[in-house]
């Protein structure tokens, strides 16, 4: 009989630690079902981050460098500026990537690194206790933020993927989500082209995906899976936002030269 289905060779057999319906899990498999399809196993290198993907090195069968607390493109870039042949991501959720890591993440972007980050959005501090996050929406409720968001005193949810648009070193940014069949496959698309826009050395590209969290927005796993498609995608549209060669990355040219066409 053929086998049409399997564990990718690039996910180890560990069991996963993440709580049931959480979406980690999904999108470290399509990661890895791409590495293999890429055959790019074996220059492959990820850091994980702080969070609940802290110990992805447990389940990723390719070589991998833990970053301290939002440091994961600033990690990302040493390795690749070290070792340009690898395909170096950084995987890291909404608090690792735009509250402690804001800045690593903004000047690797703008200084369009050719590395790839994968970027989990579930709205919460996953980890520690479903606190408030940057990428929190208005009149979400967490911990931290019981009667909900309010824009007065804890500002407005941060939209990074739309930040990082403008910069000119970027140069792939798609946001997907993994609550249902479909939009698993469009994610796992968007992570092959990412890691084909870096193996072509076009510069910073990152895939940001609505993850579910059961435990932390206090619903089932089919509820979370509709909240997504029934709230959070109201706030964070899916769809590619940029899909350009950064400036002077695969032509040479200055980004003046570029716009003159």
């Amino acid at each position: 009989m053929k086998k049409v289905f399997g564990r990718p060779h690039s996910l180890k057999t560990s069991v996963f630690h993440y709580c049931p319906g959480c979406g980690h899990s999904i999108a470290h498999r399509i990661t890895c079902e791409v590495i293999d399809e890429l055959n790019i196993r074996g220059i492959t290198i990820g850091v994980p981050p702080a969070g609940c993907a802290v110990l992805a090195y447990f389940y990723f069968d390719v070589d991998m460098i833990e970053a301290p607390h939002g440091r994961g493109p600033a990690m990302a870039t040493g390795i690749k500026r070290v070792l340009p042949d690898r395909v170096v991501f950084s995987y890291q959720g909404d608090g690792d990537l735009t509250a402690i890591g804001i800045a690593e993440s903004f000047h690797a972007a703008n200084r369009g690194e050719n590395i790839t980050v994968i970027f989990i959005n579930n709205a919460v501090y996953g980890m520690t206790g479903g606190q408030l996050a940057p990428t929190t929406m208005l009149g979400q409720k967490t911990t931290t933020s019981p009667l909900g968001r309010n824009a007065s005193l804890d500002g407005y949810p941060v939209k990074l993927s739309e930040l990082l648009v403008p910069l000119p070193g970027t140069t792939y940014i798609e946001r997907c989500a993994v609550n249902s069949p479909a939009n698993i496959l469009k994610a796992k698309k968007a992570i092959k082209k990412a890691f084909q826009c870096q193996m072509e050395g076009n510069g910073f590209s990152l895939v940001e995906i609505l993850s579910p969290c059961p435990t932390n927005w206090k619903m089932s796993a089919v509820d979370s899976c509709k909240w997504i498609d029934e709230v959070m995608t109201k706030v964070f549209p899916l769809g590619v936002i940029k899909d350009t060669p950064a400036a002077g990355k695969k032509t040479g040219k200055t980004e003046k030269e570029e716009n003159a066409g």
